[in-house]
């Protein structure tokens, strides 16, 4: 009855899984149907062979289920269609930020301590340290990490190309840029 219960319960959850997309309620399915080739196998070693084989034959069903027609057309019907183009306002953001580092700007919008902000007529969003800055207030770009930029407001004393020379001053040579950009940051 047990072996019975589980296989039922995990073919249930993979049932449940096309309808509530996420991977657990899958996962949570192999994992029940796994268990019960377990409890129904006379030894591991048996279990281990008859699990293993049921895994590649769910992965060539599957694979397979991609080749035919019919089960084409059902695979057409959860996926999304949609796509994101210039023509309809998506613009991937731009890799190359990472020379901005230093320059100064002004706040576009208040930054809270996300907002907008102008470096030489290029319009970029930008988050603060964690502080709030008011628009229309002197900025210069302390760090870049990916496509998040991490901008400080221009004091009477500092300016970013000073911050910007002394950071690149303070990076040993031997670092990763990654450790470099923990290192300078750190002291922000």
């Amino acid at each position: 009855m047990l072996i019975l219960l589980l296989f039922v319960l995990g073919l249930v959850f993979l049932i449940l899984e096309i309808f509530v997309p996420g991977g657990i309620l899958g996962a949570i399915g192999v994992i029940l149907l796994v268990a019960g080739i377990f409890v129904a196998a006379d030894t591991f070693q048996q279990g281990v062979i008859w699990s293993l084989i049921f895994l590649v034959v769910l992965g060539v069903i599957l694979g397979l289920s991609f080749r035919f027609p019919w089960t084409r057309r059902l695979w057409q019907r959860l996926s999304l269609k949609e796509s994101q183009s210039n023509q309809r306002g998506y613009v991937a953001p731009k890799p190359d930020y990472a020379n901005y580092v230093g320059r100064e700007g002004v706040a576009l919008s208040l930054l809270r301590p996300a907002g907008v902000a102008d470096f030489d007529g290029a319009r970029m969003d930008v988050v603060t340290e964690g502080g709030f800055i008011n628009n229309g207030t002197k900025v210069y770009i302390i760090a870049v990490e990916g496509t998040r930029i991490i901008v400080r407001e221009l004091g009477l004393a500092d300016s970013g190309e000073e911050a910007a020379a002394s950071d690149q001053q303070a990076e040993p040579a031997e670092l990763d840029k990654s450790d470099a950009f923990d290192k300078r940051y750190e002291k922000y």
